[in-house]
């Protein structure tokens, strides 16, 4: 298969729990001690038992993670000898999640992710444009929503990708801009907010309407993102309402990915003397946009998909617009 030889696999990966630990405690025997005294310590607290018991359990929680360790680290060897394409000018790079803000994709790279669905959100939004073979590594303990292809399979799907025969998904991007020219691009939310615990302070305008408002920050949903971390503002909607007795609505929102509106939802809306309540949540229609100026004398910030190391200033004077992006994410369905 002739192909152009400025193509190649980008396999993004992301550190496994165990990696982490090693890296924390610089020795796998360290993060062994580290993690089992510590979850000896929860049993008794929890459950006083015997030391051999207490023991056997706390051990068993770190052989599960050296044993999730292990089976992302073997699906990702697999994968990585079947993209090794005989006759393909296609070679393989391997980069970091962390890096991700970096790195600079070609126009013509497929990409492959291997993780859990959190990492087909990190990498679409730098991946703009390129088909995406999300690979799900462990899918007995990984659901996959966002991960249809097992590492068995992944390597037809990026050949059908480079040879531009893949069918792809495109999914519906949330993008902020401010005044100053930044912009940050979204696969599942936007957060606007506090980076602490106490309120953020800010003027929302939506559709010509405009007030005062005191919350826990904003979260603004994409169709791919109408069942995360939205769904959990509804999920508590719910109880409330169920905690006083009356009868629950069916509090959900579910979009599709490539649905071109998205989602707004105030989080934990305050009314005081010189804050109100009355646009707490909303769909934005394609072409609309929300405006949010900050209130914040320090720690205002706007993030995407819960990565809050990327992230915009927003303090004080700050004028945010959200709008659906013109650019879309495309995921390898087949």
């Amino acid at each position: 298969m002739g192909l152009r030889a400025d193509r190649k696999i980008v396999i993004v990966t992301r550190p496994t729990q165990m990696v982490e630990l090693r890296r924390k405690f610089s020795t796998g025997g360290q993060a062994k001690f580290r993690m089992v005294s510590a979850r000896k310590r929860a049993l008794m607290r929890a459950a006083p038992q015997k030391a051999e018991v207490l023991e056997a359990m706390a051990a068993a929680v770190y052989d599960e993670v050296e044993s999730a360790s292990q089976k992302y680290d073997d699906s990702l060897q697999r994968l990585r000898n079947d993209l090794d394409f005989e006759g393909v000018d296609a070679p393989v790079q391997m980069v970091d999640r962390d890096f991700l803000p970096n790195f600079v994709f070609g126009r013509h790279d497929v990409v492959v992710t291997v993780g859990q669905d959190g990492l087909v959100a990190n990498t679409a939004k730098y991946a703009l444009g390129l088909p995406i073979v999300a690979v799900n590594p462990d899918p007995q303990r990984i659901d996959g929503v966002l991960l249809p292809f097992l590492p068995d399979r992944a390597a037809a799907a990026v050949r059908a990708a480079l040879a531009g025969k893949s069918k792809v998904r495109e999914v519906t991007l949330a993008e902020v801009t401010l005044d100053d020219g930044q912009r940050l691009l979204a696969f599942n939310d936007l957060f606007v907010g506090c980076r602490t615990h106490v309120s953020a302070r800010y003027r929302l305008t939506v559709a010509g309407r405009s007030e005062p408002q005191s919350s826990s920050g904003m979260i603004v949903a994409t169709g791919a993102g109408s069942t995360g971390w939205l769904s959990s503002v509804f999920n508590m909607a719910k109880g409330a309402v169920a905690m006083l007795a009356r009868p629950p609505e069916k509090l959900e929102v579910r979009m599709a990915w490539d649905d071109p509106r998205l989602c707004f939802v105030v989080r934990e809306p305050f009314v005081s003397k010189s804050s109100r309540a009355t646009i707490i949540a909303g769909f934005l229609e394609s072409g609309r946009e929300i405006m949010v100026e900050s209130d914040m004398a320090s720690n205002g910030t706007i993030f995407s998909d819960g990565i809050e190391s990327d992230f915009l200033e927003f303090n004080t004077g700050a004028i945010a617009r959200i709008r659906a992006s013109a650019e879309k994410a495309r995921l390898v369905v087949g």
